[in-house]
């Protein structure tokens, strides 16, 4: 546990203080590769064309990392599957930085700026779906946040290395530019596994967002999405984020009410523009810091019995 804990610290400090060399090894062309090869050479294959096609596809790299990381257990004080739970963390996590795309809305200078940089903030095949509007972009951080940070995070933590790695491979799949190109039913097996794998981050996340947060405010929003249902979609948290915002923008308002900032071009200038979407960053932020001082003090735990 301390190994898995140290892993995921040295990536995140990796990751901030190398952006350039994370921006280019996020890339993950070499799986785009694979895709595209398998795909000229089974295209007139059934099997090809639906669920066998996606385990065709995922099967030997995960086979592949998954004896590594058997292998590597428990030899050399642990080191090795340290190195390995770094490189495929560090690899799996993002692939672009939350904190510069949701900037570079902040900072457009024009609207059209904006919808472009907004456009960042959704997957690859949504991209035409992106808008400006307060409440759409929300639930596009936080549903970034799923899907660059917390979801790898819980499948490290899970599985190591190999659930990091297969989360990343089937969201590629799932929402990557080279799913149009790839069979329809391959793809909707994707999106459906993905759904899947996101349901339990979703419900950890909402749970974090709630102890962070309005408590009362979050598990409402979380209800009236249909949180609480076992259907395998993670719609709620969007709901859930939107209300903890609204808790934390209300807080903060609240806050410079009583040092006399109660005017409306008071609050502006202190909270500065689009403070709903500042607020949404911070809670994601908020929320891994909590989520890493839990693994912490499981690892304490361990460590005291």
């Amino acid at each position: 546990m301390f190994a898995t804990l140290l892993a995921v610290v040295i990536a995140l400090v990796l990751g901030h203080l190398a952006q350039d060399a994370a921006a280019a090894l996020r890339r993950h062309d070499w799986f785009r590769r694979w895709l595209r090869w398998l795909d000229a050479r089974l295209a007139d294959v059934r099997l090809w064309h639906g669920a066998f096609g996606l385990v065709l596809a995922l099967l030997p790299v995960l086979v592949l990392v998954g004896l590594l990381q058997l292998l590597l257990s428990g030899h050399w004080l642990g080191l090795p599957s340290l190195l390995l739970g770094v490189a495929v963390l560090f690899h799996a996590w993002g692939p672009r930085n939350l904190d510069h795309d949701v900037e570079a809305v902040l900072d457009a200078a024009t609207g059209d700026e904006r919808l472009d940089a907004a456009a960042w903030l959704w997957p690859s095949q949504r991209r035409d779906e992106a808008r400006v509007d307060s409440p759409a972009l929300i639930g596009a951080v936080f549903g970034c946040a799923l899907r660059r940070w917390f979801a790898v995070l819980l499948w490290f933590l899970l599985l190591g290395p190999v659930g990091a790695l297969g989360y990343r491979l089937v969201a590629i799949v799932a929402e990557d530019d080279v799913a149009a190109g790839l069979p329809f039913a391959m793809v909707d097996a994707a999106r459906t596994l993905l759904s899947a794998l996101d349901w339990p981050v979703a419900q950890l996340m909402t749970l974090s967002l709630a102890l962070v947060g309005n408590f009362e405010d979050v598990v409402l929003a979380w209800k009236q999405a249909g949180g609480a249902s076992l259907r395998a979609d993670a719609d709620f948290l969007a709901a859930a984020g939107r209300a903890s915002v609204r808790g934390g923008i209300a807080d903060e308002a609240e806050d410079y009410a009583e040092v006399g900032l109660a005017s409306g071009s008071a609050l502006v200038r202190e909270l500065g523009p689009m403070p709903e979407l500042r607020e949404a960053l911070g809670l994601v932020w908020r929320a891994l810091v909590l989520w890493l001082a839990v693994l912490a003090l499981l690892v304490t735990a361990g460590w005291v019995s």
